[in-house]
């Protein structure tokens, strides 16, 4: 496994534990169709909140948040649709979140949370 994919997936457990100790149930991960991947899905009380993580070693090339862009969320909705009719979910609000890990490897990671951001 490459160094980037390694980096990639601690940071989506970091960010599932994060959003655990935020009170949120994650109940899929890296769910895969035919339009792309959703990193995590999870249950806000009764919101379903479709969360992209992104994670960097350091901020030399940029906030991780800048590599969510608005075609970014316009998939991340569209996969969300797709994930409720593949799971027969119909949640009554629905919202995108995303999470940024910064993660060196020496340090604690740092974790930040952007919550409905399209």
């Amino acid at each position: 496994m490459k160094a980037k994919d390694v980096l990639g997936r601690r940071g989506e457990d970091v960010a599932a534990e994060y959003l655990e100790t935020q009170g949120m149930q994650v109940v899929d991960r890296n769910w895969r169709c035919a339009e792309g991947e959703i990193d995590i899905v999870a249950l806000d009380r009764d919101i379903l909140v479709v969360t992209e993580v992104k994670t960097r070693r350091n901020l030399n090339f940029g906030h991780p948040f800048e590599a969510v862009d608005a075609a970014k969320l316009i998939r991340l909705h569209r996969l969300m649709a797709t994930w409720c009719r593949d799971h027969d979910f119909a949640p009554r609000v629905r919202r995108v979140d995303v999470v940024a890990v910064v993660d060196d490897g020496d340090a604690e990671p740092c974790v930040e949370h952007l919550r409905g951001v399209g």
